[in-house]
């Protein structure tokens, strides 16, 4: 048996904490996720011949958030809460 409320979804606005997040992430081009990421594995890499193997585990791990930010960035540039203030 299916829960009636699980359909149906309100749209709710945005706080105004969220807006001015959104407003100031969109001004940042998308590359620099990229290139933080890349930075970051090559530092990894870097260290990790520099035998600091844990520095270059923390480092390496650095990565994979970069490419989230730059994912999170590219939806609020297509997406965000001031397409609904048009």
């Amino acid at each position: 048996m299916e829960n009636p409320d699980y359909h149906e979804v309100s749209p709710k606005k945005e706080g105004k904490i969220a807006k001015a997040i959104e407003h100031q992430t969109a001004k940042i081009p998308s590359d620099i996720f990229l290139w933080a990421a890349v930075g970051a594995m090559v530092a990894s890499l870097g260290l990790k011949v520099a035998k600091q193997n844990h520095t270059a585990l923390f480092v390496g791990q650095w990565a994979a958030p970069f490419l989230l930010f730059g994912v999170y960035n590219k939806i609020v540039k297509t997406e965000g809460s001031e397409r609904d203030d048009e």
